[in-house]
């Protein structure tokens, strides 16, 4: 049974996430103030976390930040759903920014909160994404057994969003990965290396769309 911490102060909301987890076969443990939630996580190993932003005594942000920074695997590795009545973008790209896996704002629905922790869950987590293999000493990148010819440019890019499949990243983090030199160059340069890379990677499975565009955040890994 998958445990899942819900670190929600609304009571009747958290009491709603968690009918619907328990339900569905989860076993849901609700806390409601902001700095109870990385101690807990360190003596429980949740699967996954529900995190409000606005919180009472410390906001979600700087518990996701403390947690993505954590030596220990358990702490720095568990999925993080982002749950907020913060719309605005700049929230939504520090919310990723940060490492959370994904974000959902309120109003939402229960059953899709659901869906989401569910798809979360199917996700690989630290390893190689499936059938993809990346030598960097060799500079050779591998799908489904099959060698891609990809430039310095383009394996940078595949390496770093292969670092965490289904996870999004901003567009100004990738290309802080992509240039050695720190050249100054636009977002749009990224868009151009990602069109390259999905037809190269199409080649090898055809019809799929296997780096996926966020509109107006960034892009993903899906194999």
């Amino acid at each position: 049974m998958k445990k899942i911490l819900i670190v929600e102060d609304e009571a009747k909301l958290a009491a709603l996430e968690a009918d619907y987890l328990k339900a569905e076969g989860f076993e849901p443990h609700c806390i409601a103030d902001g700095l109870a939630v990385v101690p807990w996580v360190r003596a429980n190993a949740p699967d996954l976390i529900l995190l409000d932003l606005m919180l009472p005594g410390r906001d979600g942000l700087e518990v996701c930040r403390e947690l993505r920074g954590a030596e220990e695997p358990r702490l720095r590795d568990v999925p993080i759903v982002m749950v907020t009545a913060r719309v605005e973008e700049i929230d939504r790209l520090v919310g990723l920014d940060l490492g959370a896996d994904d974000y959902v704002c309120k109003p939402f629905s229960a059953r899709e909160l659901v869906a989401r922790v569910k798809a979360i869950l199917r996700r690989p987590r630290n390893k190689a994404a499936t059938g993809l293999i990346l030598r960097e000493e060799e500079h050779r990148a591998e799908l489904d057994g099959r060698a891609i010819d990809l430039t310095p440019v383009e394996f940078r890019l595949l390496a770093a969003l292969a670092t965490a499949p289904g996870r999004v990243f901003p567009r100004d983090k990738l290309l802080e990965r992509l240039y050695a030199d720190h050249r100054v160059v636009t977002d749009r340069t990224v868009d151009t290396h990602v069109k390259n890379l999905r037809r190269k990677l199409e080649e090898v499975r055809p019809g799929e769309d296997l780096v996926r565009s966020i509109y107006g955040v960034g892009y993903k890994l899906e194999l």
